[in-house]
């Protein structure tokens, strides 16, 4: 049976207008993270491509903040997917080793690109969802698990996630350390903490 009204501690469904105006605004902002960067994303641009009003972008996100916060969750809530159940190497499929390396990777990469919209979420680069980090322990300490490797698994996926972390990452940057050297380091710690 269904229910035609929310029980009191559900939130009211959404109006199918309304979720297809969040999903083309959030494919709008998305895409125009990615071509134009994050400090050239507008609340006027944003509302222009996707096609609606900037009223309505305002009345859904509130502020520019807003808007960023919930493109990052997006693009974390897509990669999370491609690490549980997209194709090999980062998803299921691949040996542990393999799956590590490029979950380090690709988390590296994700990274560098969420920096920039945690900043416009946050005002600050360093700040991260407690959920995003949770899962990424999570996940390291599942493979890490899955290589036999032994100790404190919990203590060992923070260690080896650290250098990742967007803080660390744009220091070795402004150090005109490339991306291509962090991975080749990481790949170099990851090695040896599992002892291959």
């Amino acid at each position: 049976m269904t229910n035609l009204l929310p029980m009191a501690d559900e939130p009211a469904p959404e109006r199918s207008d309304a979720a297809r105006n969040r999903q083309a605004i959030l494919a709008a902002a998305l895409e125009l993270v990615r071509t134009r960067g994050v400090d050239c994303v507008t609340m006027d641009t944003v509302a222009s491509v996707a096609g609606v009003g900037k009223g309505t972008l305002f009345r859904r996100f509130e502020s520019r903040e807003g808007l960023m916060a919930a493109v990052l969750n997006e693009s974390e809530a897509a990669w999370q997917a491609d690490v549980i159940s997209g194709p090999p190497p980062l998803g299921p499929g691949a040996p542990p080793l393999e799956r590590l390396l490029a979950f380090g990777h690709s988390r590296l990469r994700t990274n560098v690109t969420h920096g920039a919209l945690i900043k416009a979420a946050t005002g600050d680069s360093s700040a991260r969802s407690r959920a995003a980090a949770s899962f990424a322990v999570m996940h390291v300490r599942h493979l890490l698990s899955e290589l036999r490797v032994t100790g404190d698994l919990v203590l060992l996926s923070i260690a080896v996630l650290a250098p990742l972390d967007i803080v660390v990452i744009e220091q070795q940057q402004r150090d005109n350390i490339s991306l291509e050297r962090i991975e080749a380091g990481w790949d170099d710690l990851v090695r040896r903490v599992v002892g291959c």
